[in-house]
């Protein structure tokens, strides 16, 4: 049988007018409202009610929207709407690749934010693993990686651009193409910065640059995700 139970939403914004506003919308579709108005107070009803869907304001005091969401990617895959006031931000949000499925720039139509809503629950959720070689656990809605069993800890910038790899395992990817998935078009920076989060990656993954098990350099080129 279908599950006839209403969908639960949390709101994570410090602004009352707009959490009120937003609690009304979302009230009228019968769905069950839970509000936090700073990010640890968040990651702890995340944990408690089990959101499907995470309404979350960038700008918060204490743990930014974006450490929520990367912390909340541990343990839920609930879908995550990010709100953020300057549309300049959206490059980040997305380059960060922290799991965020969709956002929504201040001001917006709380109409629009309901449609959007609507669209994700009618998108089955299901744990999505990346391509990885043997050994090399990815779990992407959840944020997890697992390297011959045990839980490895990264970065958002890190996991980004494991994922941007495994996305295409056995291709190569330039510098210049990790720092246009990973920090977004608009991020002016050496290539190094690239080489510099990839020697953390590997070290974290305890991966030896010298015999690969899962990131191989391609000198003068970039990196790729060994496919085998």
């Amino acid at each position: 049988m279908p599950d006839l139970s209403p969908a639960r939403i949390l709101i994570v914004d410090d602004e009352p007018p707009i959490v009120e506003l937003i609690r009304g919308y979302l009230n009228r579709e019968g769905w069950a409202v839970e509000v936090a108005a700073d990010g640890s107070t968040a990651i702890d009803l995340a944990r408690l009610t089990a959101p499907d869907v995470i309404v979350l304001d960038l700008m918060l005091p204490g743990i930014d929207g974006i450490e929520v969401c990367r912390q909340v990617r541990t343990f839920s895959d609930a879908y995550v709407l990010m709100l953020t006031a300057r549309s300049e931000e959206v490059d980040r949000i997305v380059g960060l690749s922290i799991g965020a499925d969709d956002y929504l720039v201040k001001p917006f139509s709380p109409r629009e934010l309901v449609a959007r809503i609507k669209a994700m629950l009618r998108r089955p959720r299901a744990a999505v693993r990346l391509s990885a070689p043997a050994g090399l656990e990815i779990d992407e809605p959840r944020h997890r990686v697992r390297v011959d069993g045990a839980e490895v800890e990264l970065t958002a910038t890190e996991f980004g651009i494991l994922t941007a790899l495994a996305r295409d395992p056995g291709l190569v990817l330039s510098r210049a193409v990790l720092l246009d998935r990973v920090w977004g078009p608009e991020f002016a920076a050496d290539d190094h910065l690239v080489d510099v989060h990839v020697a953390n990656l590997r070290r974290k993954l305890d991966d030896d640059p010298l015999a690969p098990r899962f990131i191989e350099t391609v000198r003068a080129v970039g990196y790729r995700l060994i496919d085998r």
